[in-house]
């Protein structure tokens, strides 16, 4: 019997032959593909503008330096989360402060935030964790405290969010400053690694294209410290053939996750995962929660396939961060998450009997 992943890259034709003219025009670095991908990125997102980079970290990295985070400065995160949302801010000389995360959609407590915030801070970076958008009251509290507000979205392409003002915002255009990863499990990716930096302030505008380029303004003058943190034009043009499928590819992961829900619906050994009021969720993992995690990863390895336990270990908690304050300090949310969450595929190519399997595997679970 066939394994089913927990991830499937999407490749076609087209992607192929993006990649192949891409090549054959001998123009590899710094060419028209990184700048129509970025304009096209900032378009379906709503950004103000938006640039290609290496890879998810590196735009962490970027945004805050972007936004001027430096020593002295404390930045807050959710513990659980991946690690490059904490280390981010190690690297540039702040301080990580870590709070606790919601029970029901594992994003930034906001009354942990607001908790947490003291006159050193300077920023907030939130996490649209798999796929589910964060509270759009993180907004506010930013705003409330001139704090400068990261989107770690490298999880969440597609994803939504109704507003209190009755618009709606999409995952890039939610915060100061947007940060995407492109590997590729995620619902879009680039042939391999890859980033994107996008920006609704105009102060930071012309930042996310210089910071990726050593820091240098478009006369090749180094205004700022940066590093070559470059986009690939191949990578470029696969991600702007990929682009143009993502709508319907997080519409068939919604579709999946619908799926599945149901099939859990009363299941006692299982709950699905909830979806925050007025959120289109981009289902980057659809996360079962149990009180026999080790046993249900066990019984879908028997049915060929994969499940997998994120974050098992919150980052505070990791040896890098043994000598910081919070080293082993309790959130109960976290540490309660970290065992009891299972991801299942839920990859849009997924085929028709993989969904039927995994389905069935739900069903028949019992750690009894």
């Amino acid at each position: 019997m066939e394994r089913i992943p927990t991830g499937r890259p999407s490749w076609n034709n087209a992607m192929r032959q993006a990649a192949v003219e891409t090549l054959d025009s001998k123009r590899w670095v710094k060419g028209p593909k990184v700048a129509a991908f970025g304009t096209a990125f900032a378009a379906h997102s709503g950004a103000l503008n938006a640039h290609p980079c290496q890879n998810g970290s590196s735009s962490l990295w970027a945004a805050l330096r972007i936004a001027g985070i430096g020593p002295g400065d404390e930045v807050i995160v959710p513990s659980y989360t991946f690690i490059s949302t904490a280390t981010c801010i190690e690297l540039v000389g702040a301080t990580t402060v870590f709070v606790d995360v919601e029970p029901d959609y594992y994003c930034l407590d906001v009354q942990s935030v607001r908790n947490a915030i003291t006159p050193l801070t300077k920023a907030v970076i939130g996490v649209h964790l798999f796929g589910q958008p964060y509270d759009p009251e993180l907004i506010k509290v930013c705003d409330e405290n001139n704090l400068v507000l990261i989107e770690d979205a490298a999880q969440a392409h597609g994803a939504a969010q109704d507003m209190a003002d009755g618009t709606s915002r999409v995952a890039g255009s939610m915060g100061d400053i947007g940060c995407f990863s492109f590997f590729p499990s995620k619902n879009m990716a680039v042939g391999g690694e890859g980033g994107m930096l996008t920006t609704t302030r105009a102060a930071y505008a012309e930042k996310i294209s210089g910071i990726t380029n050593h820091g240098r303004s478009p006369n090749l003058e180094a205004m700022e410290l940066g590093s070559n943190l470059r986009m690939s034009e191949v990578s470029a043009a696969i991600g702007l053939v990929q682009l143009e499928h993502l709508d319907g590819w997080v519409e068939r992961r919604n579709a999946i996750a619908a799926r599945y829900t149901e099939a859990l619906a009363d299941h006692p050994h299982l709950s699905p995962p909830s979806v925050r009021p007025g959120a289109y969720h981009a289902w980057h993992q659809y996360c079962i929660q149990t009180n026999h995690a080790s046993a249900f990863v066990a019984h879908m390895d028997r049915n060929h396939i994969d499940a997998r336990r994120y974050y098992t270990t919150p980052i505070h908690c990791q040896q890098v961060f043994q000598n910081h304050s919070q080293y082993q300090t309790i959130l109960p949310v976290t540490d309660h998450l970290g065992q009891t969450l299972v991801a299942i595929p839920v990859m849009h190519e997924l085929r028709e009997e993989e969904i039927e399997r995994i389905v069935k595997a739900l069903r028949s679970f019992n750690p009894v």
